[in-house]
């Protein structure tokens, strides 16, 4: 107790007891005794980490190998708490491994870019509005990769061979052609 009465802190400590491993409430005058949680993480900061986890692993990793991976800090439950979070955004896979999970990244970043972006689409009620904003924003040369794109995604293969070959001919002298005129409509 400290002099007037009272104790500085409480904390939860892991002991070993005659009956067997056990969590006891321990108080102190010296807070330091026992380690703190540490900084605070920003939001969708550990799901970050989890997710560079999985991508630095060479095939699908179970949660206790994501835990000695992020250095062993996060309990157990944790870890498999993140996991199944990302697995509900579908931003990871999971498959049964015995009585466990493995677990996956869904895409690569580029995809969960993607992913992120058409979660935001589908919130919103006006798609329009969104994607007229999205656009008018892109720079003359997002604007050029983006109509790349989606002509690829609409044309076979021989076409798009053929609009690169024209593209590749008419490219000298071009401008982006923004303007007044509607994305998608040609110049």
């Amino acid at each position: 107790m400290m002099p007037g009465g009272g104790f500085v802190a409480a904390a939860c400590r892991a002991v070993d007891a005659p009956e067997g491993p056990t969590v006891r409430w321990e108080m102190t005058e010296r807070p330091d005794e026992f380690p703190r949680g540490g900084k605070k993480r920003r939001q969708g900061e550990l799901e970050a980490q989890v997710l560079s986890a999985l991508r630095s692993s060479p095939e699908p990793a179970t949660a206790a190998w994501v835990q000695r991976w992020l250095g062993g800090d996060l309990a157990h439950t944790t870890v498999v708490t993140i996991l199944t979070r990302l697995h509900a955004k579908q931003t990871v896979t999971r498959h049964r491994s015995g009585r466990s999970y493995v677990w996956s990244p869904a895409a690569d970043d580029a995809g969960l870019a993607a992913l992120r972006m058409r979660r935001v689409l589908d919130s919103e009620s006006d798609r329009s509005a969104v994607l007229t904003s999205f656009v008018s924003s892109l720079s003359p040369e997002d604007e050029r990769l983006m109509r790349e794109l989606l002509h690829e995604a609409s044309a076979g293969p021989e076409e798009v061979e053929r609009s690169e070959a024209a593209d590749r001919r008419g490219a000298e002298g071009t401008g982006s052609g923004r303007g007044a005129r509607a994305f998608g409509s040609e110049p």
